[in-house]
């Protein structure tokens, strides 16, 4: 007599991670699921956690250097603007999924709507929705703040979507580097510093630093799709020069901001207490190991350097946070 089948324990989880099938899903109908996974709700972490550094960093900076008024319930802006940021870029990743079709097919066939959980018109009205939602509310912060969501919509759009910038060659890892980089970071330091946004050189430093990082580090998320970008007509630098001549070509992208961080100090673009910053030159050499490596993530749905990259860029953004912060106790 055969035995009853023994049911695995991870049988009997809910679907936790992207690339799980939906057959898992039980906390929500798959709709709703595949709505969550449209949104990719992972990559919106660096955007809100970022941001909200940024504009702590900013608030503390105009505070001490300008005198400007700590408002009472700055918790509750820092909050509702690094939600607003967060939602610009859930909707950034709703259109991209809604343009990629084709790709996804390929290279991604457990997204939403590869299986048909969610069609692409949906998808598309979603973004559009959370773009104007993110519009509206950023208007009401201020003029600047509004302003600069904005560009980054103009820039997340015109990636997907014609002229989709995304099919050309190292210009669509600039595409993405600008609004995620520059445009994110002055947004962030607006909602408190709109004022001064013009008088210190510290949040466009602050804000090249991070969109020349990202120019190299966006490298990373075509790895996994190589082939798929091929097929569909976008090129990509590891489609056209191998992934080992894109990591020796990204890798000064990431690597020199941080080590031209002491001229930018030198020049007084920077506070002196900055200069722990450069430290992140030796978690890009991590990046460029784990990208060279190119080792694909079971749960995440791109390679390790991908999700480090993210990771150095929180901390960065986290870091900076903080040294303005203790400036005033610092020893240097």
């Amino acid at each position: 007599m055969s035995k009853p089948k023994v049911e695995d324990y991870h049988d009997r989880l809910p679907k936790l991670t992207m690339k799980e099938p939906y057959s898992k899903t039980r906390l929500f109908s798959k709709q709703t699921r595949g709505a969550i996974d449209l949104l990719r709700p992972f990559t919106l972490a660096a955007p809100f956690i970022v941001s909200m550094s940024v504009m702590v960093a900013s608030l503390v900076f105009n505070y001490k250097y300008h005198g400007m008024t700590i408002p009472y319930d700055w918790w509750s802006t820092v909050g509702q603007a690094g939600f607003t940021i967060a939602v610009v870029n859930a909707a950034s990743n709703a259109l991209n999924q809604a343009a990629d079709v084709k790709s996804d097919k390929i290279s991604k066939p457990y997204r939403p709507i590869p299986q048909g959980v969610i069609k692409a018109e949906t998808a598309q009205s979603l973004a559009y929705i959370l773009y104007l939602f993110a519009l509206l509310r950023a208007v009401t912060i201020n003029a600047w703040f509004g302003a600069f969501i904005f560009l980054i919509i103009i820039f997340t759009v015109t990636y997907s979507l014609p002229p989709r910038m995304k099919k050309y060659v190292f210009i669509n890892q600039i595409w993405i580097a600008v609004p995620r980089g520059m445009f994110g970071i002055l947004a962030s330091w607006s909602v408190f510093g709109s004022k001064y946004l013009f008088t210190d050189a510290t949040p466009f430093v602050i804000g090249a630093i991070a969109t020349t990082y990202l120019i190299g580090g966006m490298a990373t998320k075509d790895i996994t799709d190589s082939e798929a970008d091929k097929a569909t007509g976008v090129k990509t630098l590891i489609n056209t020069i191998g992934l080992k001549q894109t990591a020796l070509v990204s890798f000064p992208f990431m690597l020199f901001p941080f080590i031209f961080l002491f001229m930018f100090i030198r020049q007084d673009w920077l506070k002196t207490y900055l200069w722990p910053l450069s430290l992140f030159a030796l978690f890009s050499l991590f990046v460029f190991y784990l990208m060279i490596r190119s080792t694909e993530s079971k749960t995440l749905e791109n390679v390790q350097a991908w999700s480090m990259m993210y990771v150095e860029y929180i901390f960065f953004a986290l870091f900076f946070s903080v040294l303005t912060i203790f400036s005033d106790v610092l020893p240097f």
